[in-house]
């Protein structure tokens, strides 16, 4: 909500506080601590602009019942400079509170005021925050699951941001580990192959034409070079000009499809400076391993983990080690205050495992955050499309920005929570007409720019209106409209709160439908220029509120359709 709804709602929290305090004092109530309540949008609007449940939760307090409470409360009540004009009793005894007529030429004006940004507040205090997501494994093109990954993470961090977080995004780079080594056994068949047609491909190898490829290339350049070598040099040399490669596609595909970064973090680096092995000698130090088949174990249990597995019996790490050492650095060594990853469901078992495994280290694991995303499934003509990573066979990201626009690619990703399955429809996403959602969004904001338009070839311009012209627009589609408007910044803070950035996309859709039913009941031409200049104003509220919603998800806002 705008910055003036919050002064209401904080003002009508303390006039029913006062109220209650009074009416005790009065011996109208029963001296008892106050009981929290809430303070909520009704589903009808009917109903009021706020209603509060004051009543009910101070009926085990009070012992009376809660329809009498709020008569009481109502007898004590004071509205003066709250913002509010009445206040009514409805059903058991909730409290419907209804806006000053005042309040919504206010909001407008504040709208206005603010522009681009309308929307921000202090909820993240500052506080610092590193969101990593996509994180794909250097091993090959980015799937369907990177597509939602990607924009989930995205949309996230903006969210994050716009509540007041200091928010840094980053790729984790798995360019070690057994991914890689697998990769390398897998170039290595392609390479040898060139010269050698028998030479054999690892059973579990990367069959993809990306690695064949990258094999011929490198052929290109140092020919038949690295055939006689023995197995660890040539693997080596492979991975080293591959790798790269791989890596600079990934930059390439995410900037396409507007995800960038501040940092690309590489778990290399956690071997090459030690820190992999540190955090084995941190979990020795404080007594939670213990040794079984010649392995190093991590004793889970009073941290809320199953055991593990920490170093082989090889003497060989295994591959959650490196992901503790990156959660240190990033909660100790950087010293962000909270750590969000934006992982798929598979992850479901790792999650306790690594708060776990960082609570035993003394971190607070309340600190890492962490988001599962369900599964995303391809649909073209209402038959699912099959996909096989491994066979080189798969709709790669790449792949899906080439079929479907960007704006729909990021928008229609976003409008599900992250613990929901998707049917991604290849269908839907190309069509132009009010079934595409994003489609829908951008029209409304291409009407509003289009009336304003043809205004401004009247000599019409928008401009700041008097409180006596705002306080014309009483129709009810314009007071929805403006009620709507001015839930935006609240919204934003709530998708922080919740992690879940589907929410403005709900209600650039709500926004978007509820401008429609305004412009079709209320002429902005043709009417007295006082109102005309009002609705005027509430057009350009429209469209700057779908802008800054559309932004947050990098999604355009085209001025014609």
């Amino acid at each position: 909500m705008s910055i003036l709804v919050e002064k209401a709602r904080s003002a009508l929290r303390q006039a029913v506080s006062a109220a209650m305090a009074r009416a005790m004092a009065e011996g109208q109530l029963p001296k008892a601590e106050a009981p929290a309540f809430v303070l909520e949008v009704p589903g009808d609007r009917s109903h009021g602009d706020w209603a509060c449940n004051a009543a009910m939760a101070g009926a085990r307090a009070f012992h009376m019942a809660p329809r009498k409470i709020a008569e009481t409360i109502l007898t004590q009540l004071d509205l003066e400079g709250t913002g509010f004009a009445r206040c009514e009793i409805a059903g058991p005894g909730f409290l419907n509170f209804t806006y000053e007529p005042g309040f919504y030429g206010a909001v407008l004006e504040d709208i206005r005021r603010l522009g681009r940004g309308y929307g921000r507040s202090d909820v993240g205090q500052g506080k610092r925050v590193l969101v990593e997501y996509v994180s794909a494994n250097p091993t090959g093109p980015m799937h369907i699951g990177n597509a939602r990954g990607g924009v989930l993470g995205d949309a996230l961090s903006a969210v994050l941001e716009t509540a007041g977080y200091q928010v840094e995004r980053e790729f984790y780079v798995n360019d070690a580990g057994n991914q890689v080594n697998r990769y390398g056994l897998s170039i290595e068949a392609r390479y040898m192959q060139l010269f050698d047609e028998s030479f054999p491909f690892p059973e579990d190898g990367y069959l993809g034409e990306d690695v064949s490829a990258n094999a011929r290339a490198f052929a290109e350049i140092h020919g038949d070079k690295y055939v006689s070598c023995a197995p660890e040099e040539r693997r080596a040399a492979l991975i080293g000009y591959a790798i790269p490669k791989n890596i600079q596609v990934l930059h390439d595909d995410l900037a396409r499809y507007r995800v960038e970064y501040d940092n690309w973090f590489h778990e290399s680096t956690l071997h090459q400076n030690g820190a992999v092995d540190r955090v084995v000698e941190l979990f020795r130090e404080k007594g939670c391993t213990y040794e079984k088949d010649g392995a190093l174990w991590f004793a889970g249990e009073p941290y809320g983990s199953e055991d593990f597995v920490l170093v082989r019996s090889n003497g060989v790490p295994t591959y959650i080690v490196p992901d503790i050492a990156y959660h240190y650095n990033k909660l100790v060594t950087r010293g962000f205050d909270t750590a969000v990853n934006v992982l798929g469901a598979d992850h479901h078992g790792y999650v306790p495992r690594l708060k776990g495994a960082i609570a035993a280290l003394g971190i607070d694991s309340g600190r890492l955050k962490v988001v599962l995303m369900q599964m995303v499934s391809l649909v073209r003509d209402g038959q699912a499309v099959k996909l096989s990573k491994r066979s080189g066979k798969a709709i790669t990201m790449a792949n899906l920005l080439d079929e479907v626009p960007i704006d729909a690619a990021r928008f229609l990703f976003n409008s599900y929570e992250p613990n929901t399955k998707i049917d991604f429809d290849l269908d839907l996403a190309v069509k132009e007409d009010a079934q595409n959602p994003v489609y829908y969004v951008q029209y409304a904001h291409a009407r509003i720019c289009s009336i304003l338009r043809n205004l401004a070839a009247e000599g019409v311009e928008p401009r700041a209106c008097a409180p006596e012209e705002l306080a014309l627009l009483t129709a009810p589609e314009e007071l929805e409209l403006i009620r709507l408007l001015s839930a935006y910044t609240d919204e934003v803070a709530g998708a922080a709160k919740a992690m879940e950035p589907a929410r403005i996309t709900r209600y650039v859709l709500n926004v978007s439908t509820q401008f429609h039913k305004f412009y079709n009941t209320c002429r902005v031409k043709g009417v007295e220029e006082g109102l005309s200049a009002a609705r005027l104003e509430l057009c350009t509220a429209a469209k700057t509120v779908l802008e800054n919603g559309l932004g947050l998800f990098k999604v355009t806002a085209p001025e014609r359709m």
